[in-house]
Protein backbone atom coordinates (compact mmCIF):
# COMPACT_ATOMS: atom_id res chain seq x y z
CA UNK A 1 0.00 0.00 0.00
CA UNK A 2 1.36 3.38 -0.96
CA UNK A 3 1.23 6.25 1.49
CA UNK A 4 -1.63 8.02 -0.23
CA UNK A 5 -3.71 4.84 -0.28
CA UNK A 6 -3.38 4.32 3.46
CA UNK A 7 -5.04 7.64 4.31
CA UNK A 8 -8.70 8.45 4.02
CA UNK A 9 -11.43 6.20 2.75
CA UNK A 10 -14.20 4.48 4.64
CA UNK A 11 -11.79 2.51 6.82
CA UNK A 12 -9.94 5.65 7.86
CA UNK A 13 -13.22 7.40 8.62
CA UNK A 14 -14.37 4.46 10.73
CA UNK A 15 -11.11 4.57 12.68
CA UNK A 16 -11.58 8.31 13.22
CA UNK A 17 -15.14 7.81 14.48
CA UNK A 18 -13.96 5.06 16.80
CA UNK A 19 -11.53 7.55 18.37
CA UNK A 20 -8.96 6.54 20.93
CA UNK A 21 -10.28 4.63 23.90
CA UNK A 22 -13.85 5.98 23.47
CA UNK A 23 -17.05 5.59 21.45
CA UNK A 24 -17.22 9.10 20.02
CA UNK A 25 -14.89 11.01 17.77
CA UNK A 26 -13.06 13.95 19.32
CA UNK A 27 -14.71 17.30 18.80
CA UNK A 28 -12.74 19.50 16.42
CA UNK A 29 -12.62 23.23 17.22
CA UNK A 30 -14.50 25.50 14.83
CA UNK A 31 -11.42 27.21 13.33
CA UNK A 32 -9.94 23.80 12.61
CA UNK A 33 -13.22 22.70 11.01
CA UNK A 34 -13.09 25.72 8.72
CA UNK A 35 -9.47 24.86 7.85
CA UNK A 36 -10.46 21.30 7.04
CA UNK A 37 -13.35 22.45 4.85
CA UNK A 38 -11.02 24.83 3.02
CA UNK A 39 -8.50 21.98 2.52
CA UNK A 40 -11.25 19.74 1.19
CA UNK A 41 -12.35 22.44 -1.29
CA UNK A 42 -8.72 22.70 -2.42
CA UNK A 43 -8.52 18.96 -2.90
CA UNK A 44 -6.28 18.27 0.11
CA UNK A 45 -6.92 15.75 2.87
CA UNK A 46 -8.06 17.35 6.14
CA UNK A 47 -6.12 17.13 9.38
CA UNK A 48 -7.46 14.16 11.24
CA UNK A 49 -6.73 12.17 14.35
CA UNK A 50 -6.72 8.39 14.45
CA UNK A 51 -4.83 5.50 16.02
CA UNK A 52 -2.29 3.78 13.85
CA UNK A 53 -2.32 -0.02 13.97
CA UNK A 54 0.98 -0.37 12.18
CA UNK A 55 3.23 0.40 15.09
CA UNK A 56 6.07 2.45 13.69
CA UNK A 57 4.72 1.96 10.21
CA UNK A 58 2.12 3.61 8.03
CA UNK A 59 -1.29 4.03 9.59
CA UNK A 60 -4.03 2.00 7.93
CA UNK A 61 -7.37 3.28 9.17
CA UNK A 62 -9.67 0.71 10.70
CA UNK A 63 -7.04 -2.02 11.10
CA UNK A 64 -5.74 -3.64 14.24
CA UNK A 65 -7.45 -5.36 17.13
CA UNK A 66 -9.95 -3.42 19.18
CA UNK A 67 -8.37 -4.56 22.44
CA UNK A 68 -5.11 -2.82 21.48
CA UNK A 69 -6.66 0.64 21.22
CA UNK A 70 -5.35 1.64 24.64
CA UNK A 71 -1.75 0.94 23.60
CA UNK A 72 -1.79 2.66 20.22
CA UNK A 73 -0.71 6.22 19.72
CA UNK A 74 -2.92 8.79 18.06
CA UNK A 75 -1.75 10.29 14.79
CA UNK A 76 -2.46 13.78 13.49
CA UNK A 77 -1.74 13.99 9.77
CA UNK A 78 -2.72 16.63 7.23
CA UNK A 79 -2.44 14.04 4.46
CA UNK A 80 -0.01 16.02 2.31
CA UNK A 81 1.26 13.97 -0.64
CA UNK A 82 4.36 15.37 -2.31
CA UNK A 83 6.76 14.20 -5.00
CA UNK A 84 8.68 12.37 -2.30
CA UNK A 85 5.75 10.01 -1.67
CA UNK A 86 4.83 9.19 -5.27
CA UNK A 87 5.58 5.75 -6.68
CA UNK A 88 7.83 6.83 -9.63
CA UNK A 89 7.39 3.46 -11.34
CA UNK A 90 7.71 4.91 -14.85
CA UNK A 91 10.72 7.04 -13.87
CA UNK A 92 12.57 4.02 -12.49
CA UNK A 93 11.66 1.95 -15.55
CA UNK A 94 12.92 4.68 -17.90
CA UNK A 95 16.25 5.10 -16.05
CA UNK A 96 16.74 1.33 -15.89
CA UNK A 97 16.05 0.90 -19.60
CA UNK A 98 18.42 3.73 -20.50
CA UNK A 99 21.16 2.22 -18.34
CA UNK A 100 20.80 -1.20 -19.92
CA UNK A 101 20.71 0.37 -23.36
CA UNK A 102 23.94 2.26 -22.67
CA UNK A 103 25.68 -0.93 -21.51
CA UNK A 104 24.42 -2.82 -24.56
CA UNK A 105 25.00 -0.28 -27.32
CA UNK A 106 27.81 2.01 -26.22
CA UNK A 107 29.99 0.00 -23.84
CA UNK A 108 32.40 -2.59 -25.16
CA UNK A 109 32.07 -5.94 -23.41
CA UNK A 110 35.36 -7.09 -21.83
CA UNK A 111 36.73 -10.52 -22.70
CA UNK A 112 37.23 -11.48 -19.07
CA UNK A 113 34.76 -14.29 -18.31
CA UNK A 114 35.06 -14.03 -14.53
CA UNK A 115 34.56 -10.27 -14.61
CA UNK A 116 31.54 -10.55 -16.91
CA UNK A 117 30.02 -13.22 -14.67
CA UNK A 118 30.36 -11.07 -11.58
CA UNK A 119 28.99 -8.01 -13.32
CA UNK A 120 26.08 -9.97 -14.76
CA UNK A 121 25.12 -11.31 -11.35
CA UNK A 122 25.35 -7.85 -9.79
CA UNK A 123 23.28 -6.33 -12.60
CA UNK A 124 20.61 -9.03 -12.20
CA UNK A 125 20.39 -8.33 -8.48
CA UNK A 126 20.12 -4.57 -9.09
CA UNK A 127 17.33 -5.02 -11.62
CA UNK A 128 15.44 -7.21 -9.16
CA UNK A 129 15.91 -4.60 -6.43
CA UNK A 130 14.57 -1.88 -8.74
CA UNK A 131 11.50 -3.98 -9.45
CA UNK A 132 10.96 -4.81 -5.78
CA UNK A 133 11.40 -1.24 -4.52
CA UNK A 134 8.73 0.03 -6.92
CA UNK A 135 6.33 -2.93 -7.09
CA UNK A 136 6.62 -5.03 -3.90
CA UNK A 137 3.88 -4.93 -1.28
CA UNK A 138 4.33 -2.41 1.50
CA UNK A 139 5.12 -3.63 5.00
CA UNK A 140 3.96 -2.13 8.30
CA UNK A 141 6.58 0.65 8.45
CA UNK A 142 6.67 3.89 6.47
CA UNK A 143 9.51 5.95 7.95
CA UNK A 144 11.74 7.21 6.54
CA UNK A 145 9.99 5.93 3.38
CA UNK A 146 8.08 2.74 2.44
CA UNK A 147 10.54 2.17 -0.41
CA UNK A 148 13.32 1.78 2.16
CA UNK A 149 11.57 -1.17 3.75
CA UNK A 150 10.66 -2.65 0.35
CA UNK A 151 14.36 -2.50 -0.48
CA UNK A 152 15.27 -4.59 2.57
CA UNK A 153 12.51 -7.02 1.76
CA UNK A 154 14.10 -7.61 -1.65
CA UNK A 155 17.55 -7.86 -0.06
CA UNK A 156 16.09 -10.61 2.13
CA UNK A 157 15.03 -12.53 -0.97
CA UNK A 158 18.48 -12.13 -2.53
CA UNK A 159 20.23 -13.22 0.67
CA UNK A 160 18.00 -16.27 1.01
CA UNK A 161 18.72 -17.28 -2.60
CA UNK A 162 22.45 -16.85 -1.94
CA UNK A 163 22.19 -19.10 1.12
CA UNK A 164 20.29 -21.71 -0.89
CA UNK A 165 23.07 -21.66 -3.52
CA UNK A 166 25.75 -22.13 -0.83
CA UNK A 167 23.71 -24.93 0.73
CA UNK A 168 23.69 -26.92 -2.51
CA UNK A 169 27.48 -26.76 -2.97
CA UNK A 170 30.06 -29.12 -1.61
CA UNK A 171 31.90 -27.93 1.49
CA UNK A 172 35.09 -27.22 -0.47
CA UNK A 173 33.31 -25.46 -3.35
CA UNK A 174 31.18 -23.40 -1.00
CA UNK A 175 34.19 -22.11 0.91
CA UNK A 176 36.14 -21.42 -2.28
CA UNK A 177 33.15 -19.62 -3.78
CA UNK A 178 33.61 -16.97 -1.12
CA UNK A 179 36.80 -16.00 -2.96
CA UNK A 180 34.63 -14.54 -5.73
CA UNK A 181 33.30 -12.08 -3.16
CA UNK A 182 36.65 -11.44 -1.45
CA UNK A 183 39.92 -13.06 -2.63
CA UNK A 184 41.15 -13.05 0.98
CA UNK A 185 38.47 -15.54 2.00
CA UNK A 186 38.53 -19.30 1.53
CA UNK A 187 41.46 -19.72 3.95
CA UNK A 188 41.04 -21.39 7.37
CA UNK A 189 41.43 -18.87 10.16
CA UNK A 190 42.01 -19.65 13.85
CA UNK A 191 39.40 -18.50 16.34
CA UNK A 192 40.56 -16.19 19.10
CA UNK A 193 40.35 -17.62 22.61
CA UNK A 194 38.75 -15.14 24.99
CA UNK A 195 39.45 -17.27 28.06
CA UNK A 196 42.96 -17.78 29.37
CA UNK A 197 43.97 -15.70 32.36
CA UNK A 198 40.74 -14.57 34.06
CA UNK A 199 42.26 -12.63 36.92
CA UNK A 200 40.70 -9.19 37.21
CA UNK A 201 43.78 -7.98 39.08
CA UNK A 202 47.00 -9.66 38.01
CA UNK A 203 49.68 -9.05 40.69
CA UNK A 204 52.36 -10.65 38.53
CA UNK A 205 52.04 -7.83 36.01
CA UNK A 206 53.33 -4.80 37.87
CA UNK A 207 53.19 -2.54 34.83
CA UNK A 208 49.43 -2.98 34.27
CA UNK A 209 47.73 -5.36 36.72
CA UNK A 210 44.34 -4.73 35.01
CA UNK A 211 45.58 -5.74 31.58
CA UNK A 212 43.02 -8.58 31.33
CA UNK A 213 40.17 -6.06 31.47
CA UNK A 214 41.75 -3.76 28.89
CA UNK A 215 42.32 -6.70 26.55
CA UNK A 216 38.59 -7.43 26.54
CA UNK A 217 37.64 -3.82 25.74
CA UNK A 218 37.68 -4.14 21.96
CA UNK A 219 35.29 -3.04 19.25
CA UNK A 220 32.76 -5.68 20.20
CA UNK A 221 31.91 -3.87 23.46
CA UNK A 222 30.08 -0.93 21.79
CA UNK A 223 28.69 -3.42 19.27
CA UNK A 224 27.12 -5.39 22.13
CA UNK A 225 25.59 -2.23 23.59
CA UNK A 226 24.25 -0.94 20.26
CA UNK A 227 22.98 -4.37 19.30
CA UNK A 228 20.94 -4.79 22.46
CA UNK A 229 19.66 -1.23 22.25
CA UNK A 230 18.24 -2.00 18.81
CA UNK A 231 16.94 -5.42 19.86
CA UNK A 232 15.03 -3.75 22.68
CA UNK A 233 13.39 -1.43 20.14
CA UNK A 234 12.40 -4.52 18.14
CA UNK A 235 11.05 -6.66 21.00
CA UNK A 236 9.69 -3.80 23.16
CA UNK A 237 9.63 -5.91 26.31
CA UNK A 238 12.14 -5.84 29.18
CA UNK A 239 11.56 -9.41 30.35
CA UNK A 240 11.97 -10.99 26.93
CA UNK A 241 15.19 -9.04 26.32
CA UNK A 242 16.68 -10.08 29.64
CA UNK A 243 15.71 -13.74 29.12
CA UNK A 244 17.35 -13.78 25.67
CA UNK A 245 20.46 -12.03 27.01
CA UNK A 246 20.93 -14.45 29.92
CA UNK A 247 20.09 -17.53 27.86
CA UNK A 248 22.66 -16.65 25.22
CA UNK A 249 25.37 -16.42 27.86
CA UNK A 250 24.25 -19.86 29.09
CA UNK A 251 24.55 -21.13 25.51
CA UNK A 252 28.08 -19.75 25.31
CA UNK A 253 28.95 -21.64 28.48
CA UNK A 254 27.40 -24.80 27.04
CA UNK A 255 29.04 -24.61 23.61
CA UNK A 256 32.52 -23.35 24.43
CA UNK A 257 33.85 -26.88 23.79
CA UNK A 258 32.72 -26.48 20.16
CA UNK A 259 33.81 -22.90 19.42
CA UNK A 260 36.84 -21.41 21.18
CA UNK A 261 35.23 -18.01 20.60
CA UNK A 262 32.69 -18.85 23.33
CA UNK A 263 35.40 -19.43 25.93
CA UNK A 264 35.30 -16.28 28.06
CA UNK A 265 36.01 -15.39 31.65
CA UNK A 266 33.12 -15.43 34.11
CA UNK A 267 33.26 -11.68 34.60
CA UNK A 268 33.30 -11.20 30.83
CA UNK A 269 30.05 -13.21 30.59
CA UNK A 270 28.08 -11.75 33.46
CA UNK A 271 29.60 -8.35 34.25
CA UNK A 272 30.76 -6.97 30.91
CA UNK A 273 28.14 -8.65 28.72
CA UNK A 274 24.94 -9.15 30.72
CA UNK A 275 25.16 -6.24 33.17
CA UNK A 276 27.18 -3.54 31.39
CA UNK A 277 26.81 -3.95 27.62
CA UNK A 278 23.51 -5.83 27.30
CA UNK A 279 21.92 -4.42 30.44
CA UNK A 280 22.81 -0.83 29.63
CA UNK A 281 21.62 -1.28 26.04
CA UNK A 282 18.30 -2.71 27.25
CA UNK A 283 17.91 0.12 29.78
CA UNK A 284 18.52 2.81 27.15
CA UNK A 285 16.20 1.00 24.77
CA UNK A 286 13.38 0.92 27.35
CA UNK A 287 13.87 4.65 28.02
CA UNK A 288 13.59 5.29 24.27
CA UNK A 289 10.43 3.18 24.13
CA UNK A 290 8.95 5.25 26.92
CA UNK A 291 9.72 8.44 25.03
CA UNK A 292 8.24 7.07 21.81
CA UNK A 293 5.05 6.02 23.60
CA UNK A 294 4.56 9.52 25.04
CA UNK A 295 5.58 11.45 21.93
CA UNK A 296 2.94 13.41 20.02
CA UNK A 297 2.67 12.17 16.44
CA UNK A 298 1.53 15.19 14.45
CA UNK A 299 2.65 15.35 10.84
CA UNK A 300 2.50 18.26 8.43
CA UNK A 301 3.78 18.66 4.92
CA UNK A 302 7.20 20.30 4.75
CA UNK A 303 5.89 23.22 2.69
CA UNK A 304 3.05 23.81 5.14
CA UNK A 305 5.51 24.67 7.93
CA UNK A 306 6.30 28.41 7.91
CA UNK A 307 9.61 28.57 9.81
CA UNK A 308 13.00 27.18 8.79
CA UNK A 309 13.47 25.75 12.28
CA UNK A 310 10.20 23.89 11.92
CA UNK A 311 11.23 22.58 8.50
CA UNK A 312 14.56 21.27 9.84
CA UNK A 313 12.77 19.64 12.76
CA UNK A 314 10.30 18.02 10.37
CA UNK A 315 13.17 16.64 8.25
CA UNK A 316 14.82 15.17 11.34
CA UNK A 317 11.53 13.62 12.52
CA UNK A 318 11.14 11.95 9.14
CA UNK A 319 13.61 9.36 10.48
CA UNK A 320 11.47 8.68 13.56
CA UNK A 321 8.40 6.42 13.68
CA UNK A 322 5.16 7.54 12.06
CA UNK A 323 3.31 6.34 15.17
CA UNK A 324 3.83 3.90 18.00
CA UNK A 325 2.18 0.91 19.61
CA UNK A 326 3.21 -0.80 22.81
CA UNK A 327 3.74 -4.55 22.51
CA UNK A 328 1.86 -6.62 25.07
CA UNK A 329 3.10 -10.15 24.54
CA UNK A 330 1.24 -11.69 27.53
CA UNK A 331 2.88 -15.12 27.20
CA UNK A 332 0.93 -16.63 30.12
CA UNK A 333 -2.49 -15.59 28.79
CA UNK A 334 -2.91 -18.61 26.49
CA UNK A 335 -1.04 -21.66 25.27
CA UNK A 336 -0.87 -20.21 21.75
CA UNK A 337 0.85 -17.02 22.90
CA UNK A 338 3.16 -18.97 25.23
CA UNK A 339 4.34 -21.19 22.38
CA UNK A 340 4.69 -18.18 20.08
CA UNK A 341 6.87 -16.29 22.59
CA UNK A 342 9.01 -19.40 23.12
CA UNK A 343 9.38 -19.67 19.35
CA UNK A 344 10.46 -16.03 19.08
CA UNK A 345 13.08 -16.53 21.79
CA UNK A 346 14.31 -19.69 20.05
CA UNK A 347 14.64 -17.92 16.66
CA UNK A 348 16.51 -15.02 18.29
CA UNK A 349 18.98 -17.36 19.98
CA UNK A 350 19.45 -19.43 16.82
CA UNK A 351 20.15 -16.30 14.76
CA UNK A 352 22.71 -15.20 17.38
CA UNK A 353 24.45 -18.59 17.27
CA UNK A 354 24.43 -18.57 13.46
CA UNK A 355 26.57 -15.43 13.56
CA UNK A 356 29.43 -17.31 15.21
CA UNK A 357 28.98 -20.69 13.52
CA UNK A 358 28.66 -19.27 9.98
CA UNK A 359 31.93 -17.38 10.14
CA UNK A 360 33.51 -20.51 11.64
CA UNK A 361 32.39 -22.90 8.89
CA UNK A 362 32.84 -20.39 6.00
CA UNK A 363 36.25 -19.22 7.25
CA UNK A 364 35.43 -15.55 7.71
CA UNK A 365 37.33 -13.47 10.27
CA UNK A 366 35.17 -11.71 12.88
CA UNK A 367 36.13 -8.27 11.60
CA UNK A 368 35.25 -9.02 7.95
CA UNK A 369 32.80 -6.63 6.34
CA UNK A 370 30.43 -9.47 5.38
CA UNK A 371 29.90 -10.23 9.08
CA UNK A 372 29.08 -6.57 9.70
CA UNK A 373 26.76 -6.43 6.67
CA UNK A 374 24.84 -9.43 7.97
CA UNK A 375 24.31 -7.70 11.31
CA UNK A 376 23.15 -4.51 9.54
CA UNK A 377 20.76 -6.65 7.50
CA UNK A 378 19.22 -8.22 10.61
CA UNK A 379 18.87 -4.81 12.27
CA UNK A 380 16.78 -3.54 9.34
CA UNK A 381 14.61 -6.61 8.81
CA UNK A 382 14.25 -7.64 12.46
CA UNK A 383 11.97 -4.79 13.48
CA UNK A 384 9.59 -5.38 10.58
CA UNK A 385 9.52 -9.12 11.28
CA UNK A 386 8.73 -8.58 14.96
CA UNK A 387 5.88 -6.21 14.11
CA UNK A 388 4.39 -8.72 11.66
CA UNK A 389 4.73 -11.55 14.18
CA UNK A 390 3.01 -9.46 16.84
CA UNK A 391 0.15 -8.64 14.48
CA UNK A 392 -0.22 -12.30 13.55
CA UNK A 393 -0.27 -13.33 17.22
CA UNK A 394 -2.52 -10.58 18.48
CA UNK A 395 -5.18 -10.55 15.77
CA UNK A 396 -5.19 -13.74 13.67
CA UNK A 397 -8.63 -12.90 12.23
CA UNK A 398 -7.37 -9.66 10.67
CA UNK A 399 -3.85 -10.88 9.89
CA UNK A 400 -4.69 -14.31 8.48
CA UNK A 401 -1.16 -15.13 7.37
CA UNK A 402 2.34 -14.48 8.61
CA UNK A 403 3.91 -11.33 7.21
CA UNK A 404 6.30 -11.55 4.27
CA UNK A 405 9.34 -10.21 6.12
CA UNK A 406 8.75 -12.45 9.14
CA UNK A 407 8.45 -15.45 6.81
CA UNK A 408 11.74 -14.60 5.12
CA UNK A 409 13.59 -14.01 8.40
CA UNK A 410 12.47 -17.42 9.67
CA UNK A 411 13.51 -19.07 6.39
CA UNK A 412 16.91 -17.32 6.41
CA UNK A 413 17.61 -18.35 10.00
CA UNK A 414 16.74 -21.97 9.23
CA UNK A 415 18.84 -21.98 6.04
CA UNK A 416 21.86 -20.56 7.86
CA UNK A 417 21.59 -23.30 10.45
CA UNK A 418 21.35 -25.98 7.73
CA UNK A 419 24.54 -24.62 6.13
CA UNK A 420 26.31 -24.95 9.48
CA UNK A 421 25.02 -28.51 9.87
CA UNK A 422 26.18 -29.50 6.38
CA UNK A 423 29.57 -27.77 6.40
CA UNK A 424 30.78 -28.90 9.83
CA UNK A 425 28.67 -31.70 11.33
CA UNK A 426 31.63 -32.89 13.41
CA UNK A 427 31.73 -29.70 15.47
CA UNK A 428 27.99 -29.71 16.07
CA UNK A 429 27.96 -33.34 17.16
CA UNK A 430 30.61 -32.87 19.84
CA UNK A 431 28.85 -34.12 22.95
CA UNK A 432 28.06 -31.72 25.74
CA UNK A 433 29.79 -32.18 29.09
CA UNK A 434 27.72 -34.29 31.46
CA UNK A 435 26.99 -31.51 33.95
CA UNK A 436 25.94 -29.20 31.09
CA UNK A 437 23.55 -31.86 29.80
CA UNK A 438 22.07 -32.29 33.27
CA UNK A 439 21.46 -28.55 33.59
CA UNK A 440 19.69 -28.32 30.23
CA UNK A 441 17.57 -31.41 30.93
CA UNK A 442 16.55 -29.94 34.28
CA UNK A 443 15.68 -26.61 32.67
CA UNK A 444 13.60 -28.26 29.93
CA UNK A 445 11.75 -30.39 32.51
CA UNK A 446 10.94 -27.30 34.58
CA UNK A 447 9.63 -25.41 31.53
CA UNK A 448 7.51 -28.37 30.41
CA UNK A 449 6.21 -28.90 33.93
CA UNK A 450 5.18 -25.26 34.24
CA UNK A 451 3.54 -25.39 30.80
CA UNK A 452 1.49 -28.47 31.70
CA UNK A 453 0.48 -26.99 35.07
CA UNK A 454 -0.37 -23.53 33.72
CA UNK A 455 -2.33 -24.45 30.61
CA UNK A 456 -3.72 -27.90 31.45
CA UNK A 457 -3.85 -28.80 35.16
CA UNK A 458 -4.65 -25.26 36.30
CA UNK A 459 -7.29 -24.80 33.63
CA UNK A 460 -8.90 -28.13 34.51
CA UNK A 461 -8.91 -27.16 38.19
CA UNK A 462 -10.42 -23.76 37.47
CA UNK A 463 -12.99 -25.33 35.17
CA UNK A 464 -13.94 -27.85 37.87
CA UNK A 465 -14.31 -25.07 40.46
CA UNK A 466 -16.44 -23.06 38.05
CA UNK A 467 -18.71 -26.03 37.35
CA UNK A 468 -19.01 -26.70 41.08
CA UNK A 469 -19.88 -23.06 41.73
CA UNK A 470 -22.52 -23.12 39.01
CA UNK A 471 -24.04 -26.27 40.47
CA UNK A 472 -24.20 -24.68 43.90
CA UNK A 473 -25.87 -21.59 42.47
CA UNK A 474 -28.32 -23.77 40.58
CA UNK A 475 -29.13 -25.73 43.76
CA UNK A 476 -29.63 -22.49 45.64
CA UNK A 477 -32.05 -21.27 42.97
CA UNK A 478 -33.97 -24.54 43.21
CA UNK A 479 -34.24 -24.26 46.99
CA UNK A 480 -35.38 -20.69 46.62
CA UNK A 481 -38.07 -21.69 44.15
CA UNK A 482 -39.59 -24.08 46.71
CA UNK A 483 -40.98 -21.08 48.54
CA UNK A 484 -43.66 -19.36 46.41
CA UNK A 485 -45.56 -16.12 47.10
CA UNK A 486 -49.33 -15.96 46.37
CA UNK A 487 -51.19 -12.88 45.28
CA UNK A 488 -52.19 -11.87 48.85
CA UNK A 489 -48.58 -11.89 50.03
CA UNK A 490 -48.98 -15.13 52.04
CA UNK A 491 -46.36 -17.80 51.78
CA UNK A 492 -47.40 -20.98 50.02
CA UNK A 493 -45.25 -23.90 51.10
CA UNK A 494 -44.57 -26.92 49.00
CA UNK A 495 -45.99 -30.30 50.05
CA UNK A 496 -42.71 -31.32 51.58
CA UNK A 497 -42.48 -28.22 53.72
CA UNK A 498 -46.14 -28.55 54.71
CA UNK A 499 -45.66 -32.11 55.94
CA UNK A 500 -42.63 -31.08 57.94
CA UNK A 501 -44.62 -28.31 59.65
CA UNK A 502 -47.49 -30.70 60.53
CA UNK A 503 -45.10 -33.19 62.04
CA UNK A 504 -43.57 -30.43 64.20
CA UNK A 505 -47.03 -29.42 65.48
CA UNK A 506 -47.90 -33.01 66.42
CA UNK A 507 -44.76 -33.30 68.43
Amino acid sequence: MRRGEGRGGAAGKAALEAGHGGDQAPRVPEPEQEQQQQQQRNGASPLRRRPDPAGIGIGIGGGGAADRRSTESEVYDDGTNTFFWEAHTLTVLFILTCTLGYVTLLEETPQDTAYNTKRGIVASILVFLCFGVTQAKDGPFSRPHPAYWRFWLCVSVVYELFLIFILFQTVHDGRQFMKFIDPNLGVPLPERDYGGNCLIYDPDNRTDPFHNIWDKLDGFVPAHFLGWYLKTLMIRDWWMCMIISVMFECLEYSLEHQLPNFSECWWDHWIMDVILCNGLGIYCGMKTLGWLSLKTYKWQGLWNIPTYKGKMKRIAFQFTPYSWVKFEWKPASSLRRWLAVCGIIFIFLLAELNTFYLKFVLWMPPEHYLVLLRLVFYVNVGGVAMREIYDFMDDPKFHKKLGQQAWLVAAITATEFLIVVKYDPYTLTLSLPFYITQCWILGIILVLTWTVWRFFIRDITLRYKEIRRQKQEHKYEQDKDKCLINGDGHTILTDEHTENKLEEKKL
